[in-house]
């Protein structure tokens, strides 16, 4: 009697995307339109489950109304710290009833991470890795599970660290393989201002008081003309990202550092 063949279950632990995908995807979008590019990304879904990640800060309008004129119902993340200027929230709600977003999702922390290693709420004070792990990198990680790439707003001019931003990249935050795509990697500050102007969209209320890129309050601050537009983050720390885009450093202690006296 000859042998069965079996045929056996697997599971597919591969990662979702290659660096090879993405340098196959920046060559074959390469010259195509942002509107075309991201409506073939979105309606043929050849990134699969694909979600926003928005800050709603100073040019989040343009990402948004991209992507609320192919399909308002793409999922928005908004990662809620609990630290933002109240002009952010106020102008999330605007533009998310504005641009008719009908999936925005709300990000918060833990609540008991926070009680254990936040109590006070002071710890950007201190800590500022630590602070966006917990408030921003915990979440976003935890929301984004369900999903294969992202949507971001980054931009090349915006700093040195973001200079020569690829359309298509790797998260290096995700150990699956979740793509990353950035639309607006090629963006002139120009080009954000004419797009603003043509469809008429809402400017952030904090940008005319000298704020160019907002992120939480306690570490966000004006930026001098000239200045590379993200300079005024965590000014004063050798910090230039929050994580959510790069691995960060987090400090797990949840402890003040020896002799550390806040003052406000």
């Amino acid at each position: 009697m000859a042998e069965t063949t079996r045929i056996r279950d697997t599971i597919d632990t591969g990662p979702r995307f290659s660096e090879a995908d993405a340098f196959r995807l920046n060559k074959l979008f390469k010259g195509t339109d942002t509107l075309d590019m991201l409506g073939t990304m979105l309606r043929e879904r050849m990134a699969g489950e694909v979600a926003v990640v928005s800050s709603f800060g100073a040019e989040s309008a343009v990402l948004l109304h991209l992507v609320a004129s192919i399909d308002p119902a793409t999922p928005v993340l908004f990662l809620e710290t609990g630290k933002h200027f109240p002009e952010t929230l106020a102008y999330r709600d605007l533009l998310a009833a504005r641009l008719g977003l009908t999936d925005l999702r709300n990000l918060t922390p833990d609540a008991d991470l926070l009680a254990k290693r936040d109590e006070s709420g002071l710890r950007w004070s201190y800590d500022p890795d630590g602070c966006c792990d917990i408030r921003k990198v915990q979440p976003l990680a935890k929301a984004l599970l369900g999903f294969d790439a992202t949507l971001t707003g980054r931009k090349g001019f915006q700093s040195a660290t973001r200079a020569g931003l690829p359309r298509f990249e790797i998260d290096k935050t995700d150990a699956q393989g979740r793509l990353k795509i950035n639309p607006l990697a090629d963006w002139s500050s120009d080009m954000l201002a004419a797009y603003i102007a043509e469809h008429d969209l809402p400017p952030h209320p904090l940008v005319a008081e000298g704020y160019p890129s907002i992120g939480c309050s306690p570490c966000t601050t004006k930026v001098a003309a000239g200045e590379d537009p993200r300079s005024g983050r965590w000014k004063g720390w050798d910090k230039t990202e929050c994580g959510i885009h790069v691995p960060g450093q987090a400090d797990d202690s949840g402890e003040l550092p020896p002799g550390y006296d806040p003052v406000f």
